[in-house]
């Protein structure tokens, strides 16, 4: 089965695409044939990545300023998403955010920055898409980029830790309530890839010692989170909804 042909044509939305993950989800997409809105608060990066896009074959690609935290910004990106490409068949909440810090040193504002991003932000852009397609008659599939740490915890990532935990019991609820309107809602749990947010982490001691904990002993490759997103963003997935997939070589079954 040749997922990527599935996705020729679709109308894809990706925020927090003007870097890391979502940024190659965009380039994944654009591969794919499909049309491609990217979304984000950095317009610099979101116009240059716009014009590769176009390049790899994208049908579409579409730039939008997001700041997922504000509900006026979310329905202004949506509505105009929806207008330009006539509709929308896949949103990745990928845009997060981390600021970390041991628990007794974080303050209750970086605390909320945390989860008005991660966390709320997924929350008004699921449900704002789907007051779309419910409205709309229209089938659709929400892909909520989450973590391994979900699941598992680390030090200094309580706040990161919590709202990935959010996401994905937002993605069990979401998908319980909105499967009657043909809107399926799924998640993937992402370990340890090298981001922007990590970058030169992988490299220091501690680092080193991280990956020793991985079964696999390395981190991931972008390209291995392929095969899950498109899954996930086509009709080959029909049939699943409320799954948290992780992609993590093992990571969350290392022994404690």
């Amino acid at each position: 089965m040749d997922l990527g042909a599935k996705l020729k044509g679709k109308r894809v939305l990706i925020t927090g695409a003007s870097g890391g993950i979502g940024a190659h989800l965009a380039r994944v997409s654009a591969r794919c044939g499909a049309r491609v809105a990217i979304a984000a608060r950095r317009q610099d990066k979101l116009e240059e990545l716009a014009k590769e896009l176009l390049d790899l074959g994208a049908e579409r690609a579409l730039v939008s300023f997001l700041d997922v935290s504000e509900e006026e910004s979310v329905e202004a990106c949506l509505s105009g998403v929806v207008a330009a490409f006539d509709g929308l068949d896949v949103l990745v909440n990928n845009a997060g955010v981390a600021r970390d810090a041991m628990a007794l040193d974080q303050n209750a504002e970086d605390f909320d920055a945390v989860l008005d991003v991660n966390l709320r932000g997924v929350w008004l852009m699921a449900t704002a898409a789907g007051r779309h397609w419910r409205a709309s008659g229209t089938p659709g599939s929400i892909i909520n980029i989450a973590s391994i740490l979900s699941e598992r915890v680390a030090k200094a990532v309580a706040a990161y830790a919590v709202s990935k935990a959010g996401v994905v019991q937002m993605t069990k609820a979401l998908a319980l309530e909105l499967a009657r309107h043909d809107i399926r809602v799924n998640a993937i749990e992402p370990g340890y890839f090298a981001t922007e947010i990590n970058a030169g982490f992988f490299e220091t001691p501690a680092g080193e010692t991280m990956i020793k904990r991985i079964p696999m002993r390395r981190i991931g490759a972008m390209d291995e989170l392929d095969g899950p997103f498109l899954l996930l963003a086509t009709d080959a997935s029909r049939f699943m909804t409320g799954a948290a997939i992780p992609v993590d070589g093992g990571h969350l079954v290392s022994s404690l």
